[in-house]
Formats: structure tokens, C-alpha cells, sequence
């Protein structure tokens, strides 16, 4: 049945939210408020796969369901989104404009600068490799492999076959150059740079948006999307796994080798790298960059500062950090906290401990992040971060304000 054209621009806009990343529970919030401001009785729910439409009227409703692929996560299109969103709330734009404004935001995100990609692959594994304890050869190898990676990120739009097997494909191919380096560089970093080549795919914020929406109550969507990034996960892991079996059957390699040469601090250059390089992945807007680097930096920093009290209580406190930091920068910038909040959890997320946990078996440097307990650790960082988001009232509904209840009544 075809949507009446009156409901066609929540429709359009539920999509768009849907294919940006953004998480149901969100996605569900801001359509119901954009449908209140207008008049429009609906219910909406969105899942990993299909979002679902019910607009009621005096004596009928329209239903309308629509397949949608997983979306990635775009944070400049969201932030473009929301402010169309705010248009509509105040009644500064017609529903014909709608559409034509939502286009303009997918065109852009169309627009990709493949150099500036490249380089944020390239630093974003080797300020990680450098965070994780490495040596100058290990570094370097890290940045070619990050570039590298980019490469075949660039050929899975190329080729569907490649899109489906990317993820154990990237971990076998850098696990293989990997061991072949170790035969050159004796001193070669073997288990950390393949984890530092592959880290922008290890689904930490995936296990972590998806324990967000299992706390928010999107429990269809949270479970589906928990399960696919732990088989993510274990896709990177058979990637790596098979590579190392086909190398040491030709070769003796050892795998646990570790050597930490790096000054210290060029820890404190590695952070702020780190987090910079998100922005060209996240295809974040100029107007917030500034302020998206900095709660990725003081994130991390509020971790280290309060790593005394244990692991549990840091993560804790780093998040509330996050949260209060992205609430005063979204204030200041009019751009939608999230945007800010995101981009402090990716500094926070346990994705490399829990690769590190499974193949523990294969590396087990005597570094900060070679612990004999990183599945508690990653228990600790998850409880930390929904613990910290819960308190800190990211997930309450939101009330109207006075002067709308009088303007209602």
C-alpha cells in the first residue's frame, strides 16, 4: 500500500536515520517527536533490518514496512539530519523541502576523499600500535598495514563477493605479511600489529551500542545487533587464526614474541592521533571536530587518572565525563550530543581486549593489555560504560517543557 504523501517525509526521515547508524531506540524518540510537532498519531519501530510505520487516523491506519540494510555509522550526516529534524519541529520547513533536503545530505555523504582516508587508516593503527606497547619497526609496518587495509576496504565496493568475506579476508591477509615480516625483522611485533592493522573493525562500539539498547529496552534490535558483532568478531578471529595455522605449518614463527622500545611519551601524541583519525572515518563535520577530538582525548585521560580506583570505577567515571562534556558541547554547537558522545566512547570501548581474550592462547605479551583476565576486563569496561550511560540519564524519555503543556492545553 502506498504511504499517503502526507507521511511520506517520517517515512523518508526514519531511513535516513536508519542508514546513518544511528541507534533504534534514537531513531524511534525522534520520530515520534517529529510526529507529535506535526499533528501525526504514529508508532514506529526500528530493527537492524526493517523499520516498521503505523499512522493512525479517526477511522483507519496506514502500515507501512520497509527492508533496510544495516547501517554504518555517519556522524556528519547525522548531525545534518538533526538540524533538518529541528526545521521540522519548529516549522521552518514544508514536507516537499524535506525530501529535497534529505537528498542533499546522502549526496554528501557520497562525496569521499580517499586520500584523507587512507592516512586516517594508516595513523589510526599505528597511534594504536604505539598505546599497546610496540618498537619503531612495528610502528611503521603498522602504518603501511592500516594504508594498506584501506585498500581493501576501497575494493569491497567493488565487488560483493569481497564485501561478504572482508572481514576475515583484511585479518587473514595482515596476519600473513605479518608472520613473513618476522622471518625479515627479528624484533617484529607479530600478534600487537596484526591487532593494530584491523582495530577500526573490531567491533567494540558495535557490542557496546547494542548493550545500549538492551538497557534502553530495544531488545529485538540490541540482541540482533549483539549477536552480529560477536560473530564479526569471530570472523576477524578465524581470519587470523587460519593465517598463523598456514604460516607455522611452513615456517617456525614465534607468536608471543614482543619487544616495547617506544619512549613513553610519545603516548601522549598517540591519544589525540587516535581520535582525530575517527573524524574522516566518521565523516564528522568541520564545525565539530574541535570538540569531538577533545572528549576522545579527556576520555582516555580520565580512564588513566582514575586507573588507581580499578578498571570498573575509571570506565565509570570516564563515561559520565563523556556524557556531561557532550552535553555542554552539543549546547555550545547545536549539534546533537551524540555526535560528541560517540566519538569519547570509541576511546573507552573494549574491542581490542576482547580480540586479545580469544587468541590470548597465541599472544600473551607481558604488556598493559596482555592480562591473564581480559574477559573480566572487558566485563568491567562494558558494566562501566552502561553503568555510566544509565546514571547518567542518557536513556530517560524526554518531558516536554511547561510552555508546551499550556500551549497544548
Amino acid at each position: 500500500m502506498k504511504v499517503p504523501e502526507k507521511y511520506q517525509f517520517i517515512v523518508a526521515l526514519g531511513k535516513a536515520l536508519h542508514v546513518y547508524g544511528i541507534p533504534s531506540y534514537k531513531i524511534q524518540s525522534h520520530l515520534t517527536e517529529v510526529a507529535k510537532k506535526q499533528g501525526i498519531n504514529g508508532s514506529f519501530m526500528d530493527s537492524p533490518t526493517w523499520i516498521s510505520y503505523v499512522f493512525y487516523e479517526d477511522d483507519k491506519s496506514y502500515n507501512y514496512v520497509e527492508c533496510v540494510l544495516p547501517g554504518s555509522l555517519n556522524l556528519g550526516a547525522y548531525s545534518r539530519i538533526a538540524e533538518l529534524t529541528n526545521k521540522v519541529i519548529d516549522s521552518k520547513i514544508n514536507n516537499s523541502q524535506i525530501i529535497e533536503e534529505l537528498d542533499i545530505i546522502h549526496a554528501k555523504t557520497k562525496i569521499i576523499n580517499h586520500y584523507r582516508l587512507t592516512l586516517a587508516y594508516a595513523f589510526a593503527a599505528g597511534s594504536f600500535s604505539i598505546l599497546i606497547g610496540t618498537n619503531l619497526v612495528s610502528f611503521i609496518f603498522s602504518l603501511l598495514l592500516g594504508a594498506f587495509i584501506y585498500l581493501l576496504v576501497y575494493l569491497t565496493s567493488k565487488s560483493n563477493y569481497l564485501e561478504n568475506v572482508f572481514e576475515s579476508l583484511s585479518a587473514l591477509v595482515a596476519t600473513i605479511i605479518c608472520c613473513s615480516l618476522t622471518l625479515i625483522f627479528p624484533n617484529f611485533n607479530l600478534g600487537l600489529t596484526i591487532l593494530a592493522s584491523i582495530i577500526i573493525f573490531i567491533p567494540g562500539l558495535a557490542i557496546t551500542t547494542a548493550l545500549e539498547e538492551i538497557t534502553s529496552k530495544s531488545l529485538v534490535s540490541g540482541g540482533a545487533k549483539l549477536f552480529d558483532a560477536i560473530i564479526l568478531l569471530f570472523k576477524q578471529f578465524f581470519g587470523v587464526l587460519l593465517g598463523l595455522a598456514l604460516m607455522t605449518s611452513l615456517v617456525e614463527i614465534d607468536v608471543t614474541h614482543h619487544v616495547s622500545e617506544m619512549p613513553k611519551w610519545t603516548i601522549y601524541f598517540a591519544i589525540p592521533i587516535l581520535s582525530i583519525t575517527l573524524l574522516p572515518i566518521f565523516q564528522v563535520r568541520k564545525k565539530d571536530m574541535i570538540f569531538g577530538v577533545l572528549t576522545g582525548v579527556i576520555a582516555f585521560f580520565t580512564t588513566v587518572l582514575f586507573s588507581g580506583y580499578g578498571i570498573l570505577v575509571s570506565t565509570f567515571i570516564g563515561t559520565l565525563i563523556v556524557v556531561g562534556m557532550s552535553r555542554v558541547f552539543g549546547l555550545i554547537s547545536k549539534t546533537p550530543k551524540t555526535v560528541y558522545l560517540i566519538q569519547g566512547i570509541v576511546m573507552l570501548v573494549p574491542g581490542s581486549k576482547s580480540f586479545m581474550g580469544l587468541s590470548s592462547s597465541f599472544f600473551n605479551p607481558s604488556t598493559s593489555t596482555g592480562s591473564g583476565n581480559l574477559f573480566e576486563q572487558v566485563a568491567f569496561i562494558l558494566m562501566g560504560i552502561i553503568g555510566g550511560l544509565l546514571f547518567a540519564g542518557t536513556f530517560r524519555e524526554k518531558r516536554p517543557k511547561k510552555n508546551e503543556v499550556e500551549t497544548k492545553k
